[in-house]
């Protein structure tokens, strides 16, 4: 019997004993000898224990690891897993960059042992696998770079910072609650840390949100902790924030209209909420939009359903390809959101803002479209959505995603309403995570 085989056997027969000792056991602890396989969705990859599937954070496949149980008991459907050593290294496995990375420590990047080639193969791997499954689309998946650091450094320009019982700035583990202080973040925006943020402590304090403009100013938005009493105390920091930073209180209820930063892309400004959602590499937004618009293809006379449309992003970078006499209708629930494209959008030709729901404002009337774009949060749009849209007869429809599986999802819905995919590209928005934007291009089948 060659040593691969002695290996499975010992696997199994170490696996039948554990379900010997208990129906309900608690496995977390125990180490497993494993081989491991394809990656998967969420930043860990696929191995067996004798029938049982192991998630294992921290390997790479083909490898051959020791890793350790967090979570699963004997009885469940799967368990997972840390690599704590590697017996066997992929020929992709790098050493870490960051000293917080790895097993028990911050749960914010998932790759950062492979190499950034490697880490996007991972990627597109787990982006046409999710299409087969759950769309039953067979699709080449290739995950495009961003300019930026060599080593995939620097990028993140909001960050959002936990703060443990001793009043220091971290990151939470992975699937935990438990805070990891942290010195500095290697994927942070070197001005994240300029900002002092993690030099202080902080009293009544839950969390501080980090936001680091390109227009080079830096907010800090503060969530305050509640005492045992429920009642929301003011939140304070010592020393305080670097004094070119701006602190804009505590929230929810939410940071107000009027604090807000500023973004360009392509020559046109937008104020963004310091707390609101703006895609947090450099590079972000004007790819997308570079790339949203050959997708659609807009012509003098469209008329664009912006949805989901945040601080009017597209809508914005689009409504002169429609002009003269074109419409663009953003829609938007977030008050905050509506409020700021509302102005960012002031004085447009053809342009509205609707302040609504998406499900509700397609159900209340938004008129028939030519071209429809779609930035869904993580769980995606749905079928409603998705059929409302399918309804109105678009020639073409641009949907970004931040998931693959809520996009396979609603492209199988597109589908069954007449659409097909006609193009997809998807960017690696988000180095060292497992995170990618994918945008997919579709038109009446």
């Amino acid at each position: 019997m060659d040593e691969r085989a002695t290996r499975a056997r010992r696997r199994t027969g170490a696996y039948r004993r554990v379900a010997e000792r208990s129906n309900a056991g608690d496995a977390a602890g125990q180490v497993l000898e494993l081989t491991v396989g394809n990656p998967a969705h969420g930043g860990s990859c696929v191995a067996r224990h004798g029938e049982l599937v192991v998630f294992v954070r921290h390997a790479l496949p083909g490898e051959e690891v020791r890793a350790r149980v967090t979570e699963g008991k004997v009885g469940d459907r799967f368990w997972r897993a840390d690599a704590i050593e590697v017996l066997v290294a992929s020929p992709d496995r790098v050493a870490p960059a960051c000293e917080y990375a790895g097993p028990g420590g911050c749960g914010g990047c998932d790759w950062q042992h492979a190499d950034l080639a490697a880490q996007r193969r991972i990627k597109a791997q787990v982006l046409a696998e999710q299409l087969h499954r759950l769309a039953g689309l067979d699709v080449e998946c290739e995950v495009e770079a961003l300019p930026g650091a060599a080593d995939g450094s620097g990028w993140r320009t909001r960050v959002r910072f936990a703060v443990d019982a001793a009043g220091r700035a971290g990151l939470r583990r992975h699937r935990s609650h438990e805070v990891v202080p942290i010195a500095g973040c290697f994927i942070a925006h070197p001005d994240v840390a300029a900002t002092g943020v993690l030099r202080s402590r902080w009293t009544q304090t839950a969390e501080v949100q980090v936001t680091v403009a390109g227009s080079g100013e830096r907010a800090v938005v503060v969530r305050a902790a509640e005492n045992p009493r429920g009642v929301r105390a003011q939140p304070s920091a010592e020393p305080l924030p670097d004094p070119e930073t701006t602190v804009l209180g505590y929230w929810p209820p939410g940071v107000s209209a009027a604090e807000r930063v500023v973004e360009t892309v392509l020559g046109r400004s937008y104020a963004v909420p310091a707390g609101g959602f703006w895609q947090v590499h450099p590079q972000a937004a004007q790819t997308l939009v570079e790339a949203v618009r050959a997708v659609l293809d807009p012509h003098p006379g469209d008329v664009l359903l912006d949805l989901y449309s945040g601080v009017g992003l597209f809508a914005g970078a689009l409504a002169s390809a429609v002009a003269p006499g074109g419409e663009v209708h953003a829609v938007e629930s977030d008050a905050a959101a509506v409020a700021a494209a509302r102005d960012n959008l002031l004085g447009i030709a053809g342009v509205s803002v609707v302040a609504d729901r998406v499900d509700r404002a397609l159900a209340d009337g938004l008129p028939v479209a030519s071209l429809v774009v779609l930035d869904p949060p993580r769980s995606g749009a749905g079928r409603e959505v998705v059929e409302a849209v399918a309804a109105r007869g678009p020639r073409r429809i641009a949907y970004v995603a931040c998931d693959p599986a809520t996009l396979a999802r609603d492209l199988r819905i597109f589908a069954d309403c007449g659409y097909r995919l006609t193009s997809l590209r998807a960017f690696d928005l988000f180095p060292h995570t497992h995170h990618l934007e994918a945008l997919a291009g579709l038109e009446p089948a």
